[in-house]
């Protein structure tokens, strides 16, 4: 159950119709912020919006494209008046792929959608609250804990969340001077229809196939809160929430 009272604050989740996004939005709405939900099909995002009592709207967004990230920025200013938070958490990757076997074309898809759109969000983010009054705001990137360790044949989804950490680390940087604070998460094993497999067996280093320990997506959704509950004078900038039991911490 969301709250009825709107905190004022408002945010922009990216990939907010399903899974993490989906979670975040949710304890976002709960706790009384207004929030912009994005991602490419409708049908989910206004089935979360239509839980927040007129604090939500979906916007359609395709983060591979400048322009249509450009227009979600546009359409929750006019909502909203202006953006304090966003969760930047649109992203995919291609199964269990043999590296020689990746085609180019789904290549440089992972990296439009991971890299490319997450830039593009970054930037936009950038000029609304750096212009707004009061200044300033906060992202929050999803690395993944394939941000610190790969998975076998995992080389476009795991390239990728290592470049988002440089991409964090010089927008925590460069938003300084306007009081944007940005910071990472990296999420191990939330329960979401992408992980489900991990109940079932996955390929480990090791080349053996085990069963893996999952969390509650709904998690997430509250580490998210917590970081962007803070002052804009401190900032998380890496946090990661994870399966207490998964294979991310030793050797295997």
């Amino acid at each position: 159950m969301t709250s009825t009272t709107s905190s004022g604050k408002v945010a922009i989740v990216t990939g907010g119709g399903t899974g993490v996004g989906k979670a975040a939005a949710l304890a976002l709405l709960g706790a009384g912020w207004n929030v912009a939900v994005a991602g490419r099909r409708r049908e989910p995002l206004e089935e979360v919006a239509a839980q927040a009592g007129g604090r939500a709207i979906a916007v359609p967004t395709d983060v591979t494209d400048p322009s249509s990230v450009e227009a979600l920025f546009a359409a929750t200013v006019e909502a909203f008046g202006r953006v304090d938070l966003l969760f930047n958490n649109a992203g995919g990757g291609l199964g269990q792929t043999l590296l020689e076997d990746i085609a180019i074309e789904d290549w440089k898809r992972v990296v439009d959608t991971n890299l490319n759109g997450m830039f593009y969000t970054i930037q936009q983010a950038f000029r609304v609250m750096k212009a707004q009054s009061p200044r300033g705001g906060r992202i929050i990137n999803n690395g993944s804990i394939s941000a610190h360790a790969p998975r076998p044949n995992s080389i476009a989804y795991t390239a990728t969340k290592h470049a988002v950490s440089g991409l964090t680390k010089t927008a925590a940087l460069d938003g300084r001077k306007y009081d944007i604070a940005v910071g990472q998460i990296d999420i191990g094993n939330a329960m979401t229809d992408l992980a489900a497999k991990m109940a079932k067996g996955v390929p480990q280093a090791n080349g053996e196939i085990a069963i893996e320990p999952l969390m509650d997506a709904s998690i997430v959704g509250q580490s998210v809160l917590y970081m962007a509950s803070l002052p804009l004078e401190a900032n998380v900038l890496f946090h990661t929430v994870m399966a207490t039991k998964m294979p991310f911490v030793g050797r295997g």
